[in-house]
């Protein structure tokens, strides 16, 4: 079968091919440039747990020696510190018990409010706070490098460079696409999506329109290597009490002792000369350390946030992923994570359309899901950036407001609330209509599963997270006790047998997992798992009729047939940008 084509060799069209390499799909990846990036510390990529997880799973050897975790989230006004918030990986999270504030937010119920200096610590008599996950902070050269040599390790994955698409065309059966430069040529792909950027060629080709805000925020930006007061912790300092030191500054540590700091600029301010970014720099350090500390400035730079979303992410056999979707970054919200979540959920999808076919519901629900969640993280940064842009009003001196600020800026930078938790899709067209075997768990349906760690058939012990992006959709057994069972017993004991026939007949791919427990489930519940980890149904034990019916509404229904695709597109679709 013809590969699929990525345009696009950044993050998101890297991680899009390792996706469907992983599912067996053959990819052409076409790079525009020469295949290298150019350091940029002060450009970074700020990864909340379920991308950093997908990002090692994709085999991307960069975030362990070039990321870093913060170890804790710290806010001040003016003088004050505001609140203090401990972070921590994974597994302390779990740990902790903490691991709820990621959907709901950090509430103003978790604010700690001292009076303390820029260097001061929540009092002795202060309520401690549950730890958070911590986002895993490393520049974007060292994640595209990452990534860019995983692809290159796999068999799957043709990465092609210094070719720029120019034209393409549809068909029934497949896409061509021709690239111009050293090596011009034609291209053919069962399907091809644009990852080509914020002016995507593949967007212009399709003639997809791509409205929203232009300079919602301008920020200047330093990458700097320097000990600051919060060794590892992110710091987010309103209304600094230096003079020129503006409406916000922030500061997030990097591995190897280096720091990026970021200014908000007014939306259409003069030009920041580097004597000016300069004496910003100095200026906040003094301000943040009493004097002026010694310091090593690695990177600067200058850079506008838009907020823009495509109207169609699909035409036919093309789809768009990343900011040739979508452009979002105020507040803190990461329009990298975004790009990142399109790419594993389009990867399943289309690796099962290559392997299995796929009806037209399951390649349409790439885009009711994810341009549904992104519109969604617009409109909360959009309604957020008037309460805490707007400035003046009656809301400026209602006692509570400046911590309802802080919890909102909180959800943005680490990824909690509307802002940045990872996205539901309850309203998705995949969703199985409700059924009475059906019940209930902590995870709600359409919601990413929680990590637990489950045993496969062959007595293999790991997280959860780690047996998605396979191309198969999990089945998890909540069984108490088989933790200490030997696998010969469990597997042909009680409702395994059953529960293993009902999962070999299901009409798409499957696994079978057991876990001990799993929150909100009694034993003997069953969870049937997308394989990009959200959840599609949870049972009261085990109904093959009734988890045959989920799995077949997960994969769109059956594909269909070559005669009902023609019918369907009897008409090539072609474009030329020349």
């Amino acid at each position: 079968m013809d590969p699929v084509i990525v345009v696009g060799a950044g993050p998101v069209g890297l991680a899009l091919s390792l996706c469907l390499a992983t599912q067996g799909v053959a990819v052409v990846v076409l790079d525009e440039g020469a295949g290298t990036d150019d350091p940029r510390p002060a450009r970074t990529a700020v990864l909340r747990p379920d991308t950093a997880a997908l990002m090692a799973r994709l085999g991307c050897s960069t975030l362990r020696d070039e990321g870093a975790r913060w170890v804790g989230w710290r806010q001040l006004r003016r003088k004050q510190q505001m609140r203090q918030l401990p972070l921590g990986e994974a597994d302390e999270v779990r740990g902790a018990g903490g691991a709820g504030g990621a959907e709901a937010g950090f509430g103003a119920g978790a604010d700690a409010s001292v009076g303390a200096g820029a260097g001061g610590t929540v009092g002795d008599g202060e309520r401690a706070e549950p730890v958070h996950p911590s986002p895993l902070h490393l520049p974007q050269h060292a994640l595209t490098r990452g990534l860019r040599d995983a692809a290159a390790r796999h068999d799957l994955v043709r990465l092609v460079t210094n070719s720029r698409l120019d034209s393409l065309e549809q068909d029934a059966r497949g896409v061509t696409v021709h690239t111009r430069g050293p090596g011009a040529t034609w291209w053919r792909g069962s399907h091809v999506v644009g990852c080509d950027g914020a002016r995507s060629t593949v967007r212009k080709l399709l003639g997809v329109r791509f409205p929203g805000r232009t300079a919602v925020e301008r920020h200047a930006v330093a990458a700097l290597r320097v000990e600051l007061p919060w060794p590892g912790e992110a710091v987010l300092h309103r209304q600094p009490p230096w003079r020129g030191g503006g409406q916000e500054v922030s500061a997030r540590p990097l591995a190897d002792g280096v720091w990026r700091l970021d200014w908000l600029l007014p939306a259409r301010g003069d030009l920041v000369t580097p004597e000016a970014l300069v004496a910003r720099v100095r200026d906040t350090l003094a301000g943040w350390c009493g004097a002026t500390p010694p310091y090593d400035l690695l990177d600067t730079g200058v850079y506008t946030l838009h907020h823009r979303l495509a109207r169609r992410w699909r035409v036919g056999r093309a789809f768009l992923a990343g900011d040739a979707a979508h452009l979002l970054g105020a507040l803190g919200t990461q329009g990298l994570d975004e790009g990142l979540r399109d790419a594993e959920n389009l990867g399943w999808k289309l690796a099962h359309a290559w392997h299995h076919g796929a009806s037209e519901t399951l390649l349409d629900s790439y885009q009711a899901e994810r341009r549904t969640a992104v519109a969604a993280r617009l409109r909360a940064a959009d309604q957020s950036l008037t309460i805490l842009r707007g400035g003046g009003g009656l809301r400026t001196y209602l006692p509570g407001t400046a911590r309802g600020h802080d919890s909102l800026l909180a959800d943005g930078h680490l990824g909690s609330g509307p802002l940045g938790a990872p996205p539901a899709y309850p309203h998705s067209p995949l969703a199985p209509p409700y059924a009475e075997a059906h019940t209930t768990v902590d995870t709600r349906t359409g919601a990413p599963v929680d990590d637990v760690v489950v045993t496969a058939p062959d007595g293999t012990t790991v997280r959860l997270r780690d047996r998605l992006g396979r191309g198969k959709a999990l089945v998890v057994l909540v069984a108490p006790g088989t933790g200490v069972w030997d696998r010969r017993h469990w597997l042909t004991a009680g409702v395994m047998p059953r529960l293993a026939k009902a999962v070999a007949g299901l009409p798409s791919p499957a696994e079978l997992l057991v876990t001990e427990s799993y929150p909100g489930a009694s034993a003997h519940s069953v969870l049937l798992v997308r394989p990009d980890g959200h959840l599609v149904a949870a049972f009261g034990g085990v109904r093959p009729d009734e988890l045959y019916a989920a799995a077949d509404a997960a994969r769109g229904g059956a594909p269909e047939t070559s005669s009902s695709r023609d019918r369907s597109d009897r008409s090539d679709r072609t474009a030329n940008i020349n």
